[in-house]
């Protein structure tokens, strides 16, 4: 009866830890100190060279979303000619090992059946560098990291990228 209940905690206890990994979503960003961000009005976007980029859909769907944000920021883009900042980006996608689990009957009434079973979710992450042209320096970087839940649903898919961009240009311009 001990063992049964033991195995239901166990089972629990994973169902839960995957929870939490499917639902994180990470954001971090750093800046230069001593830029006076004021300065920048403009951008232009610019590919890293070696960079990771995705097919061109989603880099649409990427660039899309990041200039929707940057313009309730004040910000404008620039197709041509001199921008204030350029700007980039580089995404990353991992594979990790999520388990749903679940359990039947209980402790009381000897033992109840416990499964768990195992799926494959990408863990995606896009960084943002933003650059001064004039001084070639980096001058603000952040980073987005979620899990990604990959759907055939392509507006569902750019809610949830909004959605990570807007929590992640929150932190732009640093204060």
């Amino acid at each position: 009866m001990q063992r049964g209940f033991r195995i239901s905690l166990a089972v629990l206890g994973l169902a839960l830890l995957a929870c939490g990994v499917t639902l994180a979503q990470d954001v971090k960003s750093q800046s230069m100190p001593g830029t006076d961000f004021s300065k920048f009005h403009t951008y232009k976007w610019v590919t890293v060279e070696g960079a990771k980029y995705p097919n061109q859909i989603m880099d649409a769907q990427i660039k899309q979303s990041i200039d929707s944000q940057l313009a309730t920021k004040g910000l404008s883009k620039v197709e041509n000619g001199p921008a204030d900042l350029y700007i980039s980006y580089q995404v990353a996608v991992q594979q990790s090992t999520q388990w749903n689990a679940y359990g039947t009957g209980g402790y009381r009434w000897g033992g109840g059946m416990a499964s768990a079973t195992q799926s494959t979710i990408n863990t995606g992450t896009l960084v943002l560098d933003f650059y001064d042209p004039t001084t070639k320096q980096l001058v603000w970087t952040g980073s987005a990291t979620k899990t990604l839940n990959p759907s055939s649903n392509q507006e569902k898919n750019q809610k949830n990228l909004d959605k990570a961009m807007a929590k992640l240009l929150k932190a732009y311009p640093p204060k």
